[in-house]
């Protein structure tokens, strides 16, 4: 498993859940990574765990940072690029549930951290690798979209609407970068048994809504199953084997994203992948 032989990877939020399983595929396939998070203890588990897992050759490192603090994005970005060989890939999967019920009760603090977390950390580590990457001519942007970015959430308002925010910026850096060797892509990983669905279990039914508990619930009890194949699909849209894929958002579950390589022309110039509104046309009406 050598697809990333070399690269130099940052992924955030990667002390849990599946920034580590990230990190660890990641490092599996031979890549240099850079891990963040906001809690050192966890950070510190996650870099002894991928220094076990990396060859001799291989670079791991990490840095506690909250990436909704410009100042932590910068020096997080800084030492990555001092102790990795080289920067070519982001992912960006740090993020929390934000609070749920419903928006007139939710409390605004919260409501605005989540949206700072989950769309403004993600805006600002992209603003901060981006000239790298530009430089280098060539990079790799992965975010994470997550539940909430295709359709309603009832009672996680906070939660979907960032989500949603994040798939339109990757759209939108993808026509920025066109042309230069940068692919920009979102990834839905699907339902996972991470802290996010724990923290909606926990909530309870009136909380976040019958039927939101009832799938998150039904979802706890079938396991762990599914961050590894999320994981892999980050390490495809990180290697080589992407290239020219930019500006989608793929589901790891749902979409043949391993045979992706062989329709780039077509994708470049379609709006699969992509979100999009539908007109009455769409579904056979003339009015």
């Amino acid at each position: 498993m050598t697809k990333l032989a070399g690269v130099g990877a940052i992924v955030t939020g990667a002390s849990m859940g599946l920034g580590r399983a990230i990190a660890e595929t990641f490092v599996r396939h031979g890549a240099n990574v850079a891990v963040c998070a906001r809690d050192p203890g966890a950070l510190a588990e996650t870099e002894s765990a991928l220094r076990a897992l990396a060859g001799p050759e291989q670079v791991v490192m990490s840095c506690t940072a909250d990436v909704s603090h410009p100042e932590d994005v910068a020096r997080f970005v800084e030492r990555a690029g001092v102790a990795l060989p080289r920067l070519d890939v982001l992912v960006n999967n740090a993020g929390i549930l934000g609070p749920t019920g419903l928006v007139e009760d939710n409390d605004w603090e919260q409501w605005v951290s989540a949206l700072q977390v989950n769309l403004f950390g993600t805006v600002l580590t992209t603003r901060a690798v981006l000239p790298i990457f530009k430089r280098n001519g060539r990079g790799k942007i992965i975010n994470l979209s997550g539940g909430g970015a295709t359709g309603p959430r009832p009672r996680v308002s906070a939660y979907a609407a960032s989500k949603a925010a994040v798939v339109r910026f990757t759209e939108t850096v993808a026509e920025e970068t066109r042309g230069l060797g940068i692919d920009v892509n979102a990834v839905a990983p699907g339902a996972l048994n991470t802290r996010l669905l724990g923290q909606v279990v926990s909530a309870g039914p009136i909380q976040v809504g019958a039927d939101e508990y009832r799938r998150s619930a039904a979802q706890q009890d079938k396991g762990q199953a599914g961050l590894e194949r999320s994981a892999e699909l980050c390490a495809f849209l990180a290697s080589a084997q992407s290239d020219g894929i930019t500006g989608k958002l793929l589901s790891a579950v749902w979409d043949p994203w391993e045979s992706l390589g062989s329709h780039r022309e077509i994708l470049a110039t379609s709006d699969i992948y992509t979100l999009r509104r539908i007109v009455p046309q769409d579904r056979g009406e003339t009015w």
